[in-house]
């Protein structure tokens, strides 16, 4: 269960990422945020965002053109 659910399916990368960033912020370390995107190119900007930070990506799957990540704040 996500603490955060961030929903920026319909925009184009970057915004995908910065809103990301933002919702991120606003947990505590060790919480979980959901973020849902339809930027096919998020896919790879997602996993390379997460390797530059502490935080841990548990899971990222698609469905029906939407991208779901779920990552935990380190």
């Amino acid at each position: 269960m996500s603490n955060l659910v961030v929903d920026a399916k319909g925009l184009a990368c970057p915004m995908p990422i910065v809103k990301a960033k933002k919702g991120i912020d606003s947990l505590e370390p060790g919480q979980i945020m959901e973020l849902q995107t339809t930027d096919k190119g998020s896919m790879k900007d997602f996993q390379a965002w997460v390797n530059q930070t502490k935080h841990e990506l548990i899971e990222s799957k698609e469905e029906n053109g939407v991208f779901t990540f779920i990552v935990k704040k380190g």
